[in-house]
């Protein structure tokens, strides 16, 4: 399974991003092989659509799970369709993050968020 959290480091200390669409970076984390690889986030610098390109990006990278704060409505629709489960946690490291997902401790994302139009927030 391949678990892509939203972070704003590439490091493994970073701390998880709430934003999807807008975080710098997805760490992906590879179960079978325990080992993380960094990509940056396309949908950065989209000037709108963020949440669109970034859900395409974790498709094109094979993502089972996303760890992340919130998704905007396009980017929940477009997880949903490819049957990704995202889940909701704070910002804690994405070491943390992951560990919160292995122990049942983190909540399923069931519902979008608001839309934020390229508004970096």
């Amino acid at each position: 399974m391949n678990i892509a959290v939203s972070s704003f480091e590439e490091n493994k200390d970073a701390l998880l991003d709430k934003r999807f669409g807008r975080c710098n970076y997805f760490q992906i984390y590879n179960e079978a092989k325990e080992q993380i690889n960094v990509v940056k986030n396309e949908g950065q610098i989209s000037g709108s659509g963020a949440g669109v390109s970034a859900a395409q990006q974790i498709i094109d990278e094979n993502i089972d799970v996303v760890i992340t704060g919130n998704l905007g409505p396009n980017a929940f629709k477009i997880l949903q369709k490819a049957n990704i489960k995202a889940y909701k946690c704070g910002e804690v490291s994405v070491e943390e993050a992951l560990s919160m997902l292995n122990k049942g401790e983190l909540e399923q994302i069931e519902v979008a968020g608001k839309a934020h139009h390229g508004m970096n927030v």
